[in-house]
């Protein structure tokens, strides 16, 4: 596996080595090892998996006090995933990273605790699957509004308005989020 840093803290953009002949192809999504050695030192106790139409917007999403480390990867269709930092601590405090994940490039990302996750299906549909470091606790959800000024996220939606839930459409600005140390 290739890991290459990006410009958030800890966050990653993980590329597999992927084994392919006429049959189909193999490749590994997971080795606690392999991870560790690259920075990723998590214990993974839910997996999710997400299906969604084009054009929906889903997130920003986290969980405070208790936060989730997540592994992303698409196994159908294309998403604009992104992540931002909400550790006040961190040097890249504030700061988004942007990647398109899809079952062809077989991209993964890894979303540490401390971040706020969201993804906009660019495909016919999408299918996301992701591995989370701490169950899900609906007393500690989080949103932080898709549109928020002061993360200016360059949302690819040429010109379309995004499917959102009720919950997204009236999630809060980042200026008044629940934020981690």
């Amino acid at each position: 596996m290739n890991f290459v840093a990006t410009d958030i803290a800890g966050v990653m953009l993980i590329e597999p080595r992927v084994f392919g002949d006429d049959r189909g192809y193999f490749m590994e999504t997971w080795h606690a090892a392999h991870f560790a050695a690259a920075g990723i030192d998590a214990t993974f106790v839910q997996d999710n998996h997400s299906r969604s139409a084009k054009g929906v917007l889903r997130g920003l999403h986290y969980q405070a006090p208790r936060p989730q480390g997540k592994l992303i990867r698409v196994t159908a269709g294309t998403v604009f995933d992104v992540v931002v930092d909400l550790r006040r601590s961190s040097a890249s405090f504030g700061r988004c990273f942007g990647a398109e994940l899809s079952e062809a490039n077989r991209r993964m990302l890894w979303a540490p605790p401390g971040t706020a996750h969201g993804f906009l299906t660019l495909s016919r549909s999408a299918d996301l699957i992701y591995k989370c470091t701490d169950f899900y606790a609906p007393a500690d959800e989080q949103a932080i509004a898709w549109n928020d000024a002061d993360l200016a996220i360059p949302w690819p939606l040429d010109g379309a308005a995004p499917v959102l839930s009720a919950r997204d459409a009236s999630a809060g600005s980042f200026a008044g989020a629940r934020l981690y140390p």
